[in-house]
Order: structure tokens, then C-alpha cells, then sequence
């Protein structure tokens, strides 16, 4: 399964536009953008195995940094800053790694 057969192509390369500068990054209106927010939670969950690369039920930091590669190839990473601050949004139990819920 592909990121595309949950959401839409044009609502991603828009969202991915929105925010090439860098510094920009807000996940908040990003996961808005291509339409997560009106995704059910199954589909969310299948969105969030794709981002998962190393499958291991979790996104840890060192795969936060490229989790835009994973809506479209050619995106930017995520500076460390931008980083830092998506994990400090879905890190609730300090553990360096985030769960699904990040993206609900």
C-alpha cells in the first residue's frame, strides 16, 4: 500500500509546497493539508506503518527528520529544530519516539 492510495496526491505535493522553507514546518497544518484530520483511525494507523521505515511500531527521532520523504521523495528533511519540536508534540512519555496518535 502506498501513501497515496489513503490520500490524495495533490493535497500532498500542495502541503509539501506549503512548507519548503526552512523553519517552516508546522505538523499541525501539514497533517490539516492532506487531509488526515478526516481520516478514520484505521486509516490514520495505516498511514502512520508506512512513515514507520523500520517497522518497528514506533517513530523514533532519527526517522522524524525525514518523515516528509515519506508523504512524497523529493521533500525536504526537517531541520533538527523542526525535529526536536515535532517529537517534543508526540513524545508524551519521553521515551524519544512517537506512537500513531501523533497524527491524529
Amino acid at each position: 500500500m502506498s501513501i497515496t492510495d489513503l490520500l490524495s496526491a495533490e493535497d500532498i505535493k500542495k502541503a509539501i509546497g506549503a512548507f519548503t522553507a526552512a523553519e517552516s514546518f508546522d505538523h499541525k497544518k501539514f497533517f490539516q493539508m492532506i487531509g488526515l484530520k478526516k481520516k478514520s483511525p484505521d486509516d490514520v494507523k495505516k498511514v502512520f506503518h508506512i512513515l514507520d521505515k523500520d517497522k518497528s511500531g514506533f517513530i523514533e527521532e532519527d526517522e522524524l527528520g525525514f518523515i516528509l520523504k515519506g508523504f512524497a521523495p523529493d521533500a525536504r528533511d526537517l531541520s533538527v529544530k523542526e525535529t526536536k519540536t515535532l517529537l517534543a508534540a508526540g513524545d508524551k512519555d519521553g521515551d524519544g519516539k512517537i506512537g500513531f496518535s501523533l497524527l491524529l
